[in-house]
């Protein structure tokens, strides 16, 4: 099987069955570890969608990467999940990956709450560079965006050419409904942020991140009135200046 990488990028012709229990996300999670196996990590923000992902993923690859872009801004509650996630999958390796500066050495830089005034920067520096930093030396990610999250995500595939990074990305939950979301994580009893309980269907860090509508699942509460709706990870631009 030849690797599929970004400098031999052809689109792809697989063809992956949404069955009525994975909606294809075990099958191409397969394919993946199969094609790329350690040069393949999850980049897991410990929300729902991660907490079925890290699931499913462990039923494939127990030793699986998985990293966490800790900004130093998340909530306490995100920290203590993924104290619980090591504890209950022990052999996944998960790195916490800090930016470069603290969020200290960020202010005395760049002034106080620069997420208020330059959100793309802020991101930029505290998640972008990470995680760039983080796949210079793996050849795949794999992320959990699904399709019904929002209008910039609507048409993401299985197998994804990023430009961003320069790799290649990996969405098993493309087909996954909120519904479908939460019915797994009820039938497998898995633990989750409690934020969701609280009325957060999407937890980033705690000064970008308000209540929205947990009926839809939708990104509704992130960068509220900040004309901002992704972190940078998933689109092909450069907010650094």
């Amino acid at each position: 099987m030849t690797k599929l990488t970004y400098d031999t990028w052809v689109e792809p012709t697989n063809e992956f069955i949404v069955d009525s229990q994975y909606k294809g996300a075990l099958k191409v999670l397969n394919w993946a570890y199969e094609m790329y196996d350690e040069q393949l990590i999850y980049s897991c923000s410990f929300g729902i969608e991660g907490i079925v992902l890290i699931d499913i993923i462990s039923k494939i690859k127990p030793t699986a990467k998985i990293v966490f872009l800790d900004t130093g801004l998340h909530f306490p509650e995100t920290y203590e999940l993924i104290e619980a996630v090591k504890r209950k999958y022990p052999t996944l390796r998960i790195e916490m990956k800090k930016p470069a500066l603290s969020v200290q050495e960020q202010a005395d830089q760049y002034g106080e709450e620069l997420w208020k005034r330059q959100p793309d920067r802020c991101c930029y520096m505290r998640k972008v560079i990470p995680l760039r930093d983080t796949l210079s030396n793996s050849t795949a990610w794999i992320s959990g965006l699904r399709r019904e999250q929002s209008p910039t995500r609507k048409n993401t595939n299985f197998i994804n050419k990023d430009e961003t990074f320069q790799s290649v990305k990996i969405c098993p939950l493309i087909h996954w409904s909120w519904k479908d979301i939460w019915n797994y994580v009820k039938e497998n009893q898995l633990q989750y942020n409690p934020l969701h309980d609280q009325d957060y269907p999407s937890i980033g860090c705690w000064p970008c991140t308000v209540q929205g509508d947990m009926e839809t699942g939708s990104r509704s509460g992130r960068w509220v009135n900040q004309g901002k709706t992704e972190c940078g990870l998933h689109l092909n631009n450069n907010p650094s200046k």
